[in-house]
């Protein structure tokens, strides 16, 4: 029931431990109950005299980092080191020492039900006859939170679930099964070190565990509302920021009917905690201000759904200005258990606390985390299930594409089709950043599976694969994007469902005709587009057309309008991908803390480049599959390569001379690294884009400084580089060969002999994408490990 450490102080925390499960241990003599308590305790906590909560070491990082371990040693992150996976990979993001307390509130003695000095211990939730306690545990020396249920009085702890991946956050469903999240979607953020745990669902013994959500990034915190759904954080970033949305979202407790409940048009607050109210129709939940502070730290917060997902004032702020708490417990309104890094407190509705359990001083290393009423309560409604597990897709049915907000200048009739984009999980990630999955866009690499007609009267109905993250864009009868999702829609096996229109007003009724000219057939199969890629790869599929039709202008020598379309490869890119973003030619709008922009204001239909390839421009013409490709490359988010094995390969900034190029550059470039100005300063801009590694003498950044009468493009006037010989120009070239030699020696990922780095081909051998005996010499094709990883999700 309970691993003892072979050391000797954990042997006596051993002895401690069983003392505890048979006597408990007893507080201060002289605690007594403080006035706010002793209020509550008269009040909404009558016949509840105990709780139950949680200490474990806390994490460092951001709110989602408090389970698993960091891809790699890159990053500007602490360096924490809390033991070993069986690989011997480092385990990092949480630390050793963790404990499952009941507390009497009336007497303050202290129960400990699990005291483990060398695991983890998270996420208690009372079971509805208020008998056990469901709740994750990380075993001391073991690599991974697994589900467990324990008595109130500290027997028969029980292990529900178990493997190589991390279950936390669980709650009971009025079913008797459970609902938490799990890294078993196997799956990293995608602007960051760490794995992604989403929503799944168990029966109570913890068998037949099912994916419900098919998020790239995070779900948080689910709990089950009075109606019988789910509530829960979703954090996401579909054409958006990747640091502003983290809002509530509710769910049928079967996965099925995934829909906003508040927040996804206000940026910058992540919701995390929620809960129901007892006795009302609001939430409590902690927000954490920004993209959120280390585990959930916020402010107490109620939210009101009745004016809809979108109102401002529909929230009230609890909390004191300043008081950051987490994991708010509301018995009502004015009767709320919260937690923060010293003790539990109860605080009521004017955000007045009161301590009720300080940790000791011994055991500062460790924190305080989830306080939960010790009492029974009633099941919620037990819906009925909506799943068939049997099938592989579901079906959506859009009753009216017209009908949404920001729909402004879309006339009836002139959307003909409905893009099909799938956001493709991302494996293994090793920076902050989206390099060089994008420029200053895209985190995600998007997959175009088709299209589905629209109807004259805007409906469609389609059938469309399960558990898939889903974006749909609207599509005129050129082909060219209307208006597109700034999320996904998820639907579950079996599922049929609806929505009413673009970007549909959750807060009004709409008027909406039964007599659908979609439903007098059955749903439209997506309609594959296989003529193209399904996933996009700038240097192989787009190249080649700016090969073929551009760069006899736009090439590095004649640089026509300051245009260079040519392929050559920048530290991070190429000049032509730097140059279709630096010269607005790609309408892209993503990574923005923008929501439901208006029609035609990113994608194919707003790209200047689309206007450049329609014939007009200097009598270029492209044949129909090559215009075709680069609308859909476009459309399916503009990303540079086709794998994610490019992450954390081939790039290499240019370590320049700056002190020598400074006395040459600063009068008109100072030495500040600002980006996108007229006059780009000397620092990380332009030794990421500028430079080029194929013809290290053909970088912008020396021959544009470079007089024209040495071969140079005279930029800068005829003083800065007057020949070839200036030392600065000579020390300048050497450093851009330098990083040239290693990008030749190490490869890109659009480059013969190329092979993914090891924290890449570990990851996949972890998921059973690779065999375990993969060995470093082993032939690799980053693009089908990617498909066979991607793949692994579908239902089968």
């Amino acid at each position: 029931m309970y691993r003892c450490a072979t050391e000797l102080r954990h042997g006596m925390r051993l002895i401690l431990f069983v003392l505890a499960a048979v006597v408990g241990l007893s507080a201060n003599a002289e605690y007594q109950p403080g006035p706010l308590l002793t209020q509550m305790l008269d009040g909404k906590f009558a016949g509840c005299e105990e709780i139950v909560f949680a200490t474990r070491v806390s994490g460092h990082d951001h709110w989602y980092v408090n389970f698993g371990y960091y891809s790699c040693d890159y990053g500007d992150g602490p360096k924490l080191n809390f033991g070993t996976y069986p690989d011997g990979e480092s385990l990092r993001g949480y630390g050793d020492g963790g404990r499952l307390c009941k507390l009497n509130l009336r007497t303050g003695e202290l129960t400990l039900l699990i005291d483990d000095p060398v695991g983890g211990v998270r996420d208690p939730q009372m079971h509805y006859d208020g008998q056990k306690v469901l709740f994750s545990y990380r075993k001391g020396r073991s690599a991974t939170y697994h589900l467990y249920e324990i008595n109130i009085d500290g027997t028969g702890l029980v292990q529900l679930t178990d493997g190589p991946d991390d279950d936390i956050e669980p709650t009971y469903l009025p079913s008797g099964d459970i609902m938490f999240c799990s890294s078993r979607c196997r799956r990293f953020v995608n602007c960051w070190f760490t794995r992604v745990a989403t929503l799944y669902r168990c029966e109570g013994d913890g068998s037949n565990i099912r994916m419900v959500s098919s998020n790239n990034d995070h779900d948080n915190t689910p709990w089950v509302m009075p109606d019988g759904r789910v509530l829960y954080m979703r954090w996401e970033y579909v054409d958006r920021s990747q640091v502003h949305y983290h809002h509530l979202w509710v769910t049928n407790p079967d996965g099925t009917s995934q829909m906003i409940y508040y927040g996804n048009l206000h940026p910058g607050i992540a919701m995390l905690d929620a809960k129901p109210i007892p006795g009302t129709d609001k939430v409590v939940a902690s927000f954490s201000p920004g993209h959120g502070i280390p585990e959930h730290l916020g402010y107490v917060t109620i939210v009101d759904p009745k004016a809809g997902p979108d109102v401002v004032s529909a929230v009230r702020q609890i909390s004191k200005p300043k008081e950051l708490v987490r994991d708010p417990y509301a018995l009502s309104e004015d009767c709320i258990l919260v937690a923060n890094r010293r003790g539990i407190f109860v605080m009521n509705g004017q955000g007045e606390k009161e301590r009720i359990y300080e940790l000791p001083e011994s055991l500062r290393h460790m924190e305080c985390h989830e306080p939960r009423p010790i009492r029974s309560r009633p099941l919620e409604p037990k819906l009925a299930p909506q799943v068939d597990t049997t099938q592989t897709h579901g079906e959506l049915v859009l009753t009216d594409v017209y009908n949404g907000r920001n729909m402004e200048g879309v006339k009836r009739g002139e959307i003909k089709k409905l893009l099909v984009l799938e956001q493709l999980p991302e494996p293994v990630h090793f920076s902050g950043g989206m390099e060089p999955i994008s420029m200053g866009g895209t985190f995600t690499l998007a997959r175009i599976l088709g299209t589905v007609p629209v109807e004259p009267d805007g409906s469609a109905f389609m059938k469309l694969p399960a558990l898939r993250s889903l974006i749909l864009v609207a599509l005129d009868d050129k082909d060219m994007s209307v208006k597109r999702m700034q999320s996904f829609v998820t639907l579950q096996p079996g599922e049929r469902t609806s929505c009413v229109g673009c970007h549909e007003q959750r807060s009004q009724t709409a008027s909406v005709s039964l007599d659908l000219a979609a439903l007098d057939h059955p749903p439209h199969s997506i309609t594959p587009e296989s003529d193209v890629p399904d996933v996009f790869d700038y240097p192989r599929d787009i190249q080649p057309i700016l090969n073929r039709r551009c760069i006899k202008c736009h090439n590095t020598d004649s640089r026509e309008s300051g245009v260079d379309l040519s392929g050559d490869r920048t530290p991070l890119y190429t000049n032509s991908y730097f140059t279709m973003f630096t010269r607005n030619l790609v309408a892209d709008g993503r990574n923005q803390p923008r929501s439901n922009l208006p029609p035609r204001s990113i994608g194919s239909s707003a790209s200047r480049l689309m206007h450049f390839i329609d014939g007009s421009h200097h009598d270029v013409h492209l044949t129909e599959r090559e215009r075709k490709m680069i609308r859909l490359w476009i459309d399916s988010s503009a990303a540079f390569p086709g794998t994610y094995a490019a992450l954390g390969s081939g790039m290499f900034p240019v370590s320049l001379p700056y002190g020598q190029l400074g006395k040459k550059c600063s009068t008109c470039h100072g030495s500040a690294d600002v980006e996108g100005t007229a006059k780009p300063r000397l620092g990380g801009w332009i030794e990421k884009h500028i430079c080029n590694l194929d013809h290290p003498e053909k970088s912008f950044l020396l021959r544009a400084p470079l007089a024209k009468s040495a071969g140079g493009f005279g930029s800068c006037g005829e003083g800065v580089f007057a020949n070839t010989s200036d030392p600065v120009y000579i020390a300048t070239l050497d450093a851009i060969k330098a990083s040239a030699q290693r990008l030749q020696d190490e490869k890109r990922f659009d480059m013969p002999g190329f092979r993914p780095n090891r924290f890449y081909v570990r990851e996949m051998k972890r998921f059973g994408i690779l065999p375990s005996d993969f060995s470093d010499t082993d032939p690799i094709d980053a693009y089908e490990v990617d498909r066979a990883y991607w793949s692994s999700f579908w239902c089968k």
